[in-house]
């Protein structure tokens, strides 16, 4: 028999807004982001962190959320893809991903996206075997590699024509 966890009172900052939820802290991070939060960018894949289809940038840095324990998101940024940019104004990763056409089903889009931008924070300027090796651990079974590719050189150069972007949100 298992005993039940004490569930607390947590503070997460998502896409810059503070949000309060009282859960499990053991609960896996993409869990209250799509359920409580209603991010739906961050997928469920694998639950093993594995495909990449889950990706968030915390601090910046991409993270497997459904990996990352709820609690080790307390007192860092969490960035979702919703978090980037929307609609009229897209990220300029995202909007390099739109004009490169790089999905069919867009069930990678999310890991593919969160990891270029955290990737490209560091590297401003890559090879396309930098670009292949950054995204290596991201899972896209439709075959759009080569317009991913071309989405993150494009996103490069979008992110040198405006530097001011840059900075992680």
């Amino acid at each position: 028999m298992s005993v039940p966890r004490p569930y607390s009172q947590l503070s997460l900052n998502v896409n810059l807004t503070e949000r309060a939820v009282c859960v499990d802290p053991a609960t896996p991070l993409l869990y209250i982001l799509r359920n409580d939060f209603e991010c739906n960018g961050p997928k469920y894949g694998c639950g093993l962190g594995q495909c990449g289809a889950c990706t968030v940038l915390i601090d910046g840095i991409a993270a497997r959320s459904c990996v990352v324990p709820v609690r080790a998101a307390v007192g860092h940024a969490v960035t979702t893809l919703e978090g980037l940019g929307q609609g009229e104004q897209p990220d300029p990763v995202q909007q390099a991903f739109i004009d490169e056409q790089a999905a069919q089903c867009g069930y990678c889009l999310n890991g593919m996206i969160m990891t270029a931008r955290a990737f490209l924070s560091t590297h401003p300027d890559p090879t396309d075997e930098q670009i292949r090796e950054a995204l290596r651990f991201n899972l896209c079974r439709c075959g759009t590699h080569v317009e991913i590719v071309r989405a993150v050189k494009r996103a490069a150069t979008l992110l040198r024509l405006a530097p001011e972007q840059v900075e992680q949100r």
